[in-house]
């Protein structure tokens, strides 16, 4: 690789793709069987070479929309790294951090994850190797998938199950947080009786109080559930410890980890049992490995998860998991929900998925593709 990799030019893509299933959190719809989903993909380019990264947009899980994440990249991110060497990953997160900044959270994470993995893929692909290979980090070679369970009762729910066993899938993620509490508790018991065996966790999505999750908790403790993941507001830090000290299962924390110095704060107030990685909510790798790192380090478990990536995104994740054990189950339900027609390069096969090995991200992204289903914001 040339130290003077120089970034040239960044392009942002709003797409449209092909939805397969409908899909809800306690925050609201994520996506709709027959409307098209959109996301922003990004392209860097330097040298003659290109990388790419991809952002979601979900407003019923955080802030940032299409229209944002698109504006946010071209008119303010792309100005203040070009001319900068692509390599450096940790200057360029602080340039960030100068141009749009944290205040409370950490400031656009998915605008800046986007094109923090588009630099990745960028360098790996100059250096010819994997982002394992790249980072010197890369633990086994595929990662076990949960099939999601999003469902409104539990005749909708077994049948879910039904499907992603149909599908090969061995591990299940059941959203709750949708209806009232009896209802999710009934929920969980359909997805264990419909899966006796299957490993299974629980996702509220920031939807309960402290009292309503104690008692969501011990409701849902003899259905074998190996997680509980972030059942209060992201920001309730007091209420968290609370829940930790008095809830059966282990807690995970997602929302509530922004940035590297949240598990920071919550491991100094023993208030947490699970931190959940998750590239383009923590900014992109170069922060998501920090983290990692950090839960590593202070013996905090770790659990992978996504955000209905398509192929572009999912790699990012697969190389990050790879580089920090975790193998899985993993919440990466891009390919249950959407399509990506542009990517290629990624193996899924009997609810596991191949970490790529081709150079970067791994994934060959067909531009012409992408202009196709490019739409107006």
């Amino acid at each position: 690789m040339k130290l003077d990799l120089t970034i040239d030019r960044v392009e942002a893509f709003a797409v449209a793709l092909p939805t397969l299933r409908s899909f809800g959190v306690s925050g609201g719809s994520v996506a709709v069987a027959g409307r098209p989903s959109t996301r922003v993909l990004v392209k860097v380019s330097a040298d003659g070479l290109c990388g790419w990264g991809e952002a979601t947009p979900i407003p019923a899980w955080t802030y940032e929309t299409a229209e944002s994440i698109f504006s946010t990249i071209t008119r303010y991110l792309a100005p203040a790294i070009t001319g900068q060497p692509a390599w450096r990953f940790d200057g360029i997160s602080r340039i960030f951090d100068r141009t749009i900044n944290r205040g409370f959270s950490i400031g656009a994470p998915l605008a800046k994850s986007a094109v923090d993995v588009a630099l990745h893929d960028l360098v790996g692909r100059a250096l010819g190797v994997p982002l394992g290979v790249l980072w010197g980090q890369r633990r086994h070679e595929e990662v076990e998938l949960a099939w999601i369970v999003s469902g409104q009762t539990p005749a909708e729910v077994a049948e879910c199950v039904a499907e992603g066993v149909e599908n090969g899938y061995r591990a299940f993620k059941v959203k709750i947080g949708l209806h009232d509490e009896r209802t999710d508790v009934g929920v969980v018991r359909a997805v264990r009786e419909a899966a006796p065996e299957a490993p299974l966790w629980v996702d509220a999505n920031q939807a309960y109080t402290v009292d309503q999750a104690v008692r969501i908790a011990n409701n849902i403790s003899e259905f074998d559930v190996f997680a509980f993941e972030q059942p209060l507001p992201a920001n309730d830090v007091v209420g968290q410890r609370r829940l930790r000290t008095a809830s059966p299962l282990p807690v995970a924390l997602d929302e509530s980890l922004r940035h590297p110095s949240d598990l920071a704060t919550f491991v100094k107030l023993d208030a947490v049992d699970v931190a959940v990685a998750k590239v383009q909510r923590s900014g992109g790798l170069t922060l998501s490995r920090r983290l990692c790192q950090l839960a590593e380090d202070c013996g905090v478990r770790l659990l992978g998860s996504g955000l209905t990536d398509s192929d572009v995104g999912l790699a990012a994740s697969l190389h990050l998991f790879s580089a920090h054990g975790i193998a899985g189950p993993a919440d990466l339900n891009g390919r249950q929900f959407i399509a990506s027609p542009y990517a290629s390069g990624i193996t899924v096969a009997n609810g596991r998925a191949q970490v790529p090995t081709g150079p970067g991200l791994g994934v060959e992204v067909d531009e012409a593709a992408v202009q196709a289903l490019s739409v107006e914001l």
